[in-house]
């Protein structure tokens, strides 16, 4: 009975999973640059529909636009972009983003100064205003690159089935450090390459084969047979980790690296992909943990139903992102 509940809930998971959106964090993007009263504003908006966010920045009331333009993106999102001039200059003032309490995003701040100088911050629904820093400092962009490589790793559930289903495949402890270790060291490596530029592959194909590697994955613990990922996890994990990192560093090449703090950026942004990373295996380890001592049943049977589940979620995000491509 408690077998046939598990399946049926892994069966319901599978369903709804197929009806969310998989596609990985994105933010709206708010950029400021200038000084002395004279700025130029471009502001990112994700597409709703087929209608920009309803974001809105709100500066002092000093301040006057001029120039104001809105164009479609290439990456399926809309840039608001003009010209902004202020009685005096920003610095210390405050700046609102309406909106976000309608809308399921949050926004990347970036005020760049002449002199290349960056503050990035975030600004969410809970608290959507900030403060712009007269001196941007070193720990600013450090903790928000870190959250941002936290969150798209957390809110991208395409990568998290992926973990899940690394998960259900080893179990060895020792070999499940090597493999995630082998999965670390590869996206690390491609998202600097992607980040930086030096590596471009269209999102939409890295996305469609990152929902390929999931089902692969899955089919070899429904299989349980000596295929490739069973024996070399490490060499799959690598293998797919360059992959995965090039659609973390596509992200991030979209939220922009600030000048000056390119490789603090890089670095922690990667930090939080693992903190993120890091957390989602603890979280499953110990549901693991809980539900043997609480049902008192042994697990290992429930492994293909889990593994189905992960599957057909995968494999239907496949289709969908093939369907997308080929319709483009």
């Amino acid at each position: 009975m408690i077998r046939a509940a598990l399946l049926g809930l892994a069966l319901w998971l599978a369903a709804v999973g197929g009806a969310a959106r998989a596609h990985e964090f994105m933010p709206a993007l708010l950029t400021i640059e200038g000084a002395g009263g004279e700025y130029r504003v471009l502001f990112k908006l994700p597409a709703l529909g087929n209608e920009p966010m309803p974001l809105t920045a709100r500066f002092p009331g000093g301040c006057r636009k001029a120039d104001e333009r809105i164009e479609a993106d290439p990456n399926g999102a809309f840039a608001r972009s003009y010209a902004l001039s202020c009685a005096a200059p920003l610095a210390g003032a405050e700046i609102a983003v309406e909106g976000l309490d309608r809308t399921p995003t949050d926004v990347i701040v970036r005020v760049i100064a002449p002199s290349g100088a960056v503050q990035t911050a975030r600004v969410l629904a809970a608290e959507p205003r900030f403060t712009v820093a007269a001196e941007p400092t070193t720990l600013d962009v450090a903790a928000t690159y870190t959250v941002l490589g936290m969150q798209h790793i957390l809110l991208g559930l395409d990568h998290v089935l992926f973990v899940f289903a690394l998960l259900l495949l080893i179990r060895r402890r020792g070999t499940l450090l090597w493999t995630i270790t082998a999965f670390t060291a590869a996206h690390s490596i491609t998202l600097a390459l992607a980040a930086l530029g030096f590596a471009q592959i269209p999102g939409p194909a890295v996305e469609a084969l990152v929902a390929l590697s999931i089902v692969f994955l899955a089919a070899e613990v429904v299989q349980r047979r000596a295929g490739a990922a069973h024996l070399s996890p490490p060499f799959v994990a690598f293998a797919f980790g360059l992959l995965h990192g090039l659609g973390f560093g596509g992200a991030l090449a979209r939220i922009g690296l600030p000048q000056g703090e390119i490789a603090l950026a890089l670095v922690t942004f990667n930090v939080g992909v693992e903190l993120g990373q890091l957390a989602i295996v603890t979280v499953a380890l110990l549901a693991t943990l809980s539900l043997r001592r609480l049902l008192a049943v042994p697990l290992e049977g429930l492994r293909p139903a889990f593994a189905y589940s992960i599957g057909m979620v995968a494999a239907v995000w496949f289709a969908e992102r093939m369907l997308g491509i080929l319709a483009a």
